[in-house]
């Protein structure tokens, strides 16, 4: 089962760019997120089109998360959850997952987050950040109760590691690499999951984000912010992960690109 992660930055300017890489890659999961659209606006038919079902969570302008499955995979009855448990005063569309199983593949929890930003770091968007972090570590550690294997995949919007970024020092400040934020992603880790990019290539210089300001993308100054979190039994399905990189070259791109996990079928 190949599981991608993907800001998209927009689902209706990055649509084309996202149906070329359905058919290239083939991924069975995709986890998209800042789809910036209501749910009547997603672009459902062109994606059934491509052989998936869809999940969706939008909110106008703003925000977003949505599941893609692969047929024959299918999404199990009743097993889709939209918005993260905590604060049922929380409003917006960060947060959706569901139990994903084919006939020959064991059942996964899949989710696809999209972690506050929390800049500027003296509003209040820093602590809606970590209170938002503090709900997806209980999350987590709940749904690991059924010993079903969990992917908990998205922006997270958190450099966890100096090597996590080009120039650690120009972030210093940031609410991406504060270090409540980096403690927070450790917390989360600290429950029992893996980074499963980490865990199959250690490598300095692994980005998933290059800003469109500045010549970035150009300069190789880029930040790892989009994450695959696995569970005890997930990660002893491991086989390998990835960053499809070329893609931020595209014309129009996301400045985000796709990550990806492949577990065996268990």
């Amino acid at each position: 089962m190949r599981i991608t992660t993907w800001n998209v930055n927009s689902i209706k300017q990055r649509l084309p760019h996202l149906l070329a890489f359905l058919d290239e890659a083939r991924p069975d999961v995709v986890c998209l997120q800042e789809l910036k659209c209501q749910d009547e606006a997603f672009p459902r038919a062109e994606i059934e089109n491509a052989g998936y079902a869809v999940e969706a969570l939008g909110q106008k302008a703003y925000n977003g998360v949505a599941l893609l499955v692969r047929k024959p995979l299918a999404i199990a009855p009743d097993s889709v959850r939209r918005g993260l448990p905590g604060d049922p005063a929380d409003e917006q569309a960060r947060y959706i997952e569901a139990l994903i199983s084919g006939e020959t593949e064991q059942p996964v929890r899949v989710a696809s987050i999209y972690l506050p930003n929390g800049n500027p770091v003296d509003s209040p968007k820093y602590p809606y950040k970590l209170a938002f972090m503090e709900r997806l570590r209980l999350h987590a550690r709940a749904l690991m109760e059924d010993e079903i294997p969990v992917v908990l995949a998205g922006d997270y919007n958190v450099i966890p590691e100096p090597a996590d970024a080009a120039d650690p020092e120009a972030w210093r400040s940031d609410a991406l690499f504060l270090p409540a934020s980096r403690a927070a992603f450790r917390a989360i880790l600290a429950e029992g999951y893996t980074d499963g990019l980490r865990a199959c290539d250690p490598r300095d210089g692994l980005y998933t984000f290059w800003d469109y300001q500045a010549g970035s993308w150009q300069r190789n100054f880029g930040i790892r912010i989009d994450h695959l979190l696995l569970s005890p039994q997930a990660c002893d399905r491991l086989v390998s992960a990835s960053v499809q990189k070329h893609l931020r070259g595209l014309d129009k791109p996301s400045d985000h690109v796709p990550v990806t996990v492949e577990l065996s079928a268990g």
